[in-house]
């Protein structure tokens, strides 16, 4: 006979553990050179520094499509959630290439997601998302995802 604390029914299952992703499953790229004072005393990028790449990415795209001005555009983005998983060290001097895609839009909010590759690596060192809820510069309060952005925004959108 089993009790019923050997076999619980309502257990959490653990999550599954996070995979490095191939290029394939990213629709942009950008380099990323990296610079002497990334590197923390172990000798790799230290991890504040992946989640200023995710940004410089995916504003740097932005910038380049015309539908981010950061001086007197009317929208801003507000990073209201983060995460990275790490695979593989990376280190100056290397070239990472960002790898950008989109997996959620909204009204008002877009989930990115970023991997990062060592130059030429055919999966990603680092793998992480960021939620932007966009806002009116002046009041901070939400406002639809502007037609613009929105267009270069589904460019970025990946098939499920």
């Amino acid at each position: 006979m089993t009790s019923a604390a050997s076999t619980p029914t309502n257990a959490p299952c653990a999550p599954a553990r996070p995979a490095p992703q191939p290029r394939s499953a990213y629709r942009v790229f950008r380099p990323i050179t990296t610079r002497w004072a990334d590197n923390d005393v172990y000798g790799h990028v230290n991890n504040v520094v992946y989640y200023s790449w995710f940004d410089t990415a995916v504003n740097a795209h932005l910038i380049d499509q015309g539908v981010l001005d950061i001086h007197a555009g009317e929208t801003i983005g507000l990073v209201i959630e983060t995460q990275c998983n790490y695979f593989a060290p990376l280190a100056f001097p290397q070239t990472v290439e960002a790898g950008i895609r989109v997996a959620r839009l909204g009204g008002s909010s877009v989930r990115y997601e970023v991997g990062l590759f060592a130059q030429g690596e055919s999966l990603c060192a680092a793998a992480g998302h960021f939620i932007h809820v966009y806002v009116a510069r002046d009041s901070r309060r939400p406002v639809p995802v502007p037609e613009a952005l929105r267009k270069v925004l589904q460019a970025l959108v990946m098939p499920v």
